[in-house]
């Protein structure tokens, strides 16, 4: 009987071993939880039996370090959740590796090529989509013609009227100054609008405009009160631009909100329009919030997808499916799936991985713990089989 019980101490010390072994292999494996062996004893009855290895635990609710990368689709959650992707049998499994990537055919994918899950969102919009799938397009994002232009600048104060009474754009002795600044067409066109500043009144400031070196009829008259804060126009100015060959007409809001008329140097503190030209995809990266940003040619930036983080009422019960990667169980719960730093899901690092949670030293400790163990257990084995040689020779 006792070698029995000693030879089920050994082969439980294997298994523990195994886990030890995987343990240490995997100290630098990005994602891993260790694993522990669980011992109980074996009973016929009454009368022990010996050990066992009852089951495997996983240390997954222990997060492991940060570990920066630089990666701009790399991500480590703080806190509680899970990455979730869809394999190719369309089995949802769940993991904390955030090493994400776009494939040839648009789809985000994890470091094993499975298709990453998220909200899909349309570029424009703030709705998010059903969950899914994420992809990022591969096309040329449009053009977006310019709808709005803020200037906002310093009229000096010490102005006078231009030596020259009539306005010319080419005469500068009939204008105070100048500024010019950049427009697009529905084409994603690039066109110049320059603004020349006339003093033409105590506290009045009157603006010409030409598109492309061409003059538009319109002009707008600046106010300013006594303590050099504009009061007229006090709201923004609809100008219209023309149609520019092969585009839609072009007609901008210009909002001088914020220009003043103060003494010293005329100065530029805003001079900026929306709209850009169209451009192609160099690049995607991860936000903070788990948006998918795509980057393209023209340094626009827009969000196409959202990640989705999956938490469950009892995360220590997900079948393992390989060390980093898990299934949801019955006895896991359903898992409940929102965006990152929602509810019970940690917030996201970019640019980081989570590293192993392995503890080497106390991987170590252990290991020479089943070493004692393992070599005690021999000592009974070889102490029984000594006494049966012994009692064998007495017969």
């Amino acid at each position: 009987m006792s070698f029995d019980i000693a030879l089920s101490g050994i082969q439980g010390i294997n298994k523990q071993l195994d886990a030890i072994s995987s343990n240490i292999a995997n100290s630098s494996t990005y994602g891993y939880k260790s694993s522990r062996a669980n011992f109980s004893s074996m009973y016929a009855g009454t009368q022990p039996t010996g050990t066992e290895v009852s089951s495997l635990t996983q240390s997954i609710g222990m997060s492991g370090n940060v570990s920066t990368t630089g990666g701009l689709m790399d991500a480590a959650i703080q806190g509680r959740g899970f990455f979730v992707s869809r394999d190719s049998s369309g089995a949802m499994l769940y993991s904390r590796v955030g090493i994400f990537s776009v494939n040839k055919d648009g789809y985000v994918v994890d470091g094993f090529g499975r298709r990453t899950q998220g909200y899909g969102v349309t570029p424009g919009s703030t709705a998010l989509g059903p969950m899914g799938d994420l992809t990022v397009p591969t096309g040329q994002i449009a053009a977006q013609a310019s709808t709005k232009l803020q200037y906002v600048g310093n009229m000096s104060a010490g102005w006078t009227a231009p030596a020259v009474a009539v306005f010319d754009k080419t005469d500068a002795l009939s204008y105070n100054s100048s500024k010019t600044s950049s427009v697009y067409d529905s084409l994603g066109n690039q066109h110049s609008v320059t603004q020349y500043f006339v003093k033409t009144a105590t506290n009045q400031v009157t603006v010409h405009y030409t598109m492309d070196g061409t003059d538009l009829a319109a002009t707008t008259t600046m106010d300013f009160d006594t303590a050099g804060q504009l009061v007229n126009p006090a709201a923004p100015v609809a100008l219209a631009l023309g149609t520019p060959t092969g585009a839609a007409a072009l007609t901008v809001n210009l909002d001088y909100t914020g220009t003043t008329q103060f003494a010293g140097d005329a100065t530029t503190t805003a001079n900026a329009s929306d709209g850009y030209a169209s451009g192609t995809l160099t690049g995607v990266q991860i936000a903070e919030d788990g948006a998918v940003m795509a980057q393209y040619s023209n340094g626009q930036k827009q969000s196409v997808g959202m990640l989705v983080l999956a938490t469950f009422p009892d995360e220590q019960s997900l079948v393992p499916v390989s060390d980093t990667s898990w299934a949801a169980s019955n006895a896991s719960g359903t898992p409940l799936y929102s965006m990152a730093g929602i509810g019970m899901a940690g917030k996201l690092t970019t640019g980081a991985l989570e590293q192993s949670n392995v503890d080497i030293t106390s991987e170590l400790v252990e290991l020479m713990t089943s070493q004692r163990n393992y070599q005690a257990n021999s000592k009974v084995i070889s102490a029984e089989s000594a006494m049966m040689q012994a009692l064998m020779q007495a017969m």
